[in-house]
């Protein structure tokens, strides 16, 4: 499972390139909206991650 959020973050990182430097214009709330989603699926994967390594 983390390694699917890793994934999904680097596809939002690079979505957040195109659209935090306005390379393509339509894509700048998409891509916010998806670096943010993402970002807090990671947090949440590596929580759940760490309370299952610990029991």
């Amino acid at each position: 499972m983390l390694r699917w959020t890793l994934i999904f973050l680097v596809f939002a990182l690079v979505a957040a390139l195109f659209g935090f430097t306005s390379i393509a214009g339509a894509s700048i709330e998409i891509a916010k909206f998806l670096f943010f989603i993402f970002l807090a699926i990671w947090i949440i994967s590596l929580i759940v991650d760490a309370t299952r390594k610990r029991r």
